[in-house]
């Protein structure tokens, strides 16, 4: 049997950083009879789309993002339209497609789901031909994105550092958006297009989304109080935030959004600077993805053990002792330093 060719991606700096185990795990998890391995390490921004055209081009079968959102995102948008499929083996700090896509957190069993090997081909979106994967947008989240991005320095203190300074004087932008049923305005605080469920770490920004269906959901989240975060924080988590009174929500295929100068948004958490005129629109079914085979979410709709934490509804102690955590999350702060 012809061995498939399977490249393995490692980012050595998302998540915490240390990645000193992964190696081994790889090593003695992997099927050695399936595949034949190859490790790349990135070393700048950007080098892993580059390692993964390089794969593409090789023949690789699979190209393994090993990383958080943003190493997931280089990978994968090499891989669009090709015969090679990405796999993930999530140690970022939101891991948010592959919580989505219930593949384990725990290193060994990510593997394991890769030794499985079963492929769906799922949708991916573009923010002005930038392709994003699970989520995209602009407001509060996507201004906040771009001034820790400028920062100089990384962690958690420094970008709450950034979202207190900017939570100040923040303020919310009226948007004209344009879809198949016609032109609507909304002021919000940010506005997110959902391919996937989650931002990350199970905060779920779009409970219903379906990465098969060749639609997104958009989610407008309009000028809220201090009253208002505390419950829109917990609904985040417990998967019905589309229910509060100051959250819209529709599903499209296509958006153009007009504000009224240029500014930032973002794919997949990083931020860009962009036009004041913004498109938004699915393409279905351009990325081959190896999925988890027993716990899809479009398969059915129960989360792996691995993909849930002990802030989860199962747990109301912990959700109501954390609202710092939950205001933390809901403002897309990074747990770990970079």
């Amino acid at each position: 049997m012809n061995k498939k060719k399977i490249v393995f991606i490692i980012n050595p700096k998302s998540g915490n950083g240390n990645k000193s185990d992964v190696l081994g795990i790889i090593k003695s998890e992997l099927d050695a009879e399936k595949f034949e391995s190859i490790i790349r390490f990135t070393e700048y921004s950007g080098h892993a789309a580059v390692i993964a055209s390089e794969a593409v081009a090789d023949g690789a079968y699979i190209v393994v993002a090993v990383g958080g959102d943003g190493t997931v995102n280089e990978v994968a948008r090499s891989l669009v339209h090709t015969d090679t499929a990405l796999a993930i083996i999530p140690m970022g700090s939101g891991n948010g497609l592959a919580r989505h896509l219930t593949i384990p957190i725990n290193v060994k069993r990510a593997v394991r789901i890769i030794n499985k090997c079963e492929i769906h081909t799922l949708d991916y979106g573009k923010i002005n031909d930038i392709p994003f994967f699970c989520t995209c947008g602009m407001g509060f989240d996507a201004v906040v994105s771009m001034q820790f991005a400028n920062a100089g320095r990384r962690g958690p203190t420094t970008y709450w550092e950034k979202v207190l300074n900017e939570v100040i004087k923040y303020k919310p932008e009226t948007y004209e958006i344009e879809d198949e049923e016609g032109k609507k305005t909304y002021k919000a605080f940010l506005i997110t297009c959902a391919n996937a469920s989650q931002w990350g770490n199970n905060a779920y920004i779009a409970p219903h989304a379906s990465m098969s269906d060749g639609m997104m959901d958009v989610i407008i989240v309009e000028p809220f109080n201090a009253f208002d975060a505390p419950l829109l924080a917990t609904q985040l988590f417990s998967k019905t935030i589309e229910s509060h009174s100051r959250i819209k929500h529709f599903r499209s295929k296509k958006i153009r959004i007009h504000r009224a100068k240029s500014g930032v948004i973002h794919f997949d958490g990083d931020p860009v600077m962009t036009e004041a005129d913004v498109t938004v629109e699915m393409i279905s079914q351009g990325i081959k993805v190896v999925v988890n085979p027993r716990k899809h979410p479009n398969r059915n709709h129960q989360l792996s053990d691995d993909t849930t934490r002990s802030f989860s509804l199962q747990n109301p102690i912990t959700l109501l002792n954390t609202p710092l955590y939950y205001l933390k999350e809901f403002f897309r702060i990074p747990t770990k330093p970079f």
